[in-house]
């Protein structure tokens, strides 16, 4: 048997850790058909069949399992030795993956520039997902979100300023339909809503003195796309929700007016959450510290 090579058994551990080619490519930085050349390349050094891969799961062998099992603790300790090396450097180097929900990304676009001039051995990727996934499932460094749930192991660190939602209709459309008085009102209205890819579709929240009102709609549009549903907003088609910021330049303009603002309060900004955990990935501390020092502030 001729002895398999490092890379291979790298690439084999990632896909067994994730059971899926695409992910693992992911978190590599690679095409997940050199991730499967590599397993076809270790399968025919060993003399074995490690993985069974049908076009909708990737599961391993009993001898693929076995292998996986003795290897993950031997890489583990190792990517951990090299990141406390890397710790020690001037500049860290390394990938930081982030997943951050389209929300976030006003305050996380200025921060990005910013970081990576501190740490130019850094390289930064951020997918844009407003998903509810399990971001560490799926080969991500750290997640940014708004008032996640975290698990008993995840730490939250706030990463931006307090925000609010706003609930805007274009001129035309108030003078033709009138304003809402109460949140209640928009159950009678015409109303534009966002549905997530997961297909859920979340209702309306407003608080005033205490009291607390859901509110779910009807939609004369319901789409998943910002710019499709502000853009069906300023062209008078019905009421629309969203970040304050996400509208701002539209009212500011006067495409856009607001209503129920004494119903909007503002509520916690985003926060970067990531496992609690004695290693942690040099490019993580790196931004975590960054985030710490106040630089995004700057």
């Amino acid at each position: 048997m001729r002895r398999p090579e490092f890379s291979d058994l790298d690439a084999f551990v990632a896909i067994v850790r994730h059971r899926n080619f695409r992910r693992a490519a992911r978190e590599r930085g690679v095409s997940a058909s050199t991730l499967s050349q590599s397993v076809r390349d270790l399968e025919e050094r060993l003399g074995v069949r490690l993985l069974n891969r049908t076009t909708r799961s990737v599961t391993p062998t009993e001898a693929g399992e076995r292998l996986a099992a003795r290897l993950q603790p031997i890489f583990s300790e190792m990517n951990e030795a090299l990141d406390e090396v890397n710790g020690f450097r001037d500049t860290p180097t390394g990938t930081l993956r982030l997943n951050v929900p389209g929300a976030a990304q006003p305050i996380l676009a200025p921060l990005a520039a910013r970081f990576l001039e501190h740490h130019p051995g850094i390289r930064l990727e951020i997918t844009v997902d407003n998903n509810f996934v399990d971001v560490f499932a799926e080969g991500f460094d750290a997640g940014i979100r708004y008032d996640e749930s975290l698990a008993l192991d995840m730490i939250a660190l706030p990463i931006g300023p307090a925000q609010r939602y706003a609930i805007v209709a274009s001129p035309d459309h108030v003078r033709r339909h009138g304003a809402p008085e109460r949140p209640e009102d928009l159950l009678t209205r015409p109303c534009i809503r966002h549905r997530f890819l997961s297909g859920a579709m979340l209702p309306w929240e407003f608080e005033k003195e205490g009291q607390m009102v859901k509110i779910d709609a009807e939609a004369v549009l319901v789409t998943n796309s910002p710019d499709i549903a502000i853009r069906a907003a300023e062209d008078g088609l019905g009421w629309y929700a969203t970040f304050e910021t996400f509208v701002s330049p539209s009212i500011a303009a006067g495409r856009l007016v607001e209503t129920l603002q004494s119903w909007c309060p503002y509520f916690p900004g985003p926060s970067l959450y990531y496992p609690s955990r004695r290693h942690m990935p040099a490019p993580l501390r790196a931004f975590i510290d960054f985030i710490r020092a106040g630089s995004g502030a700057d």
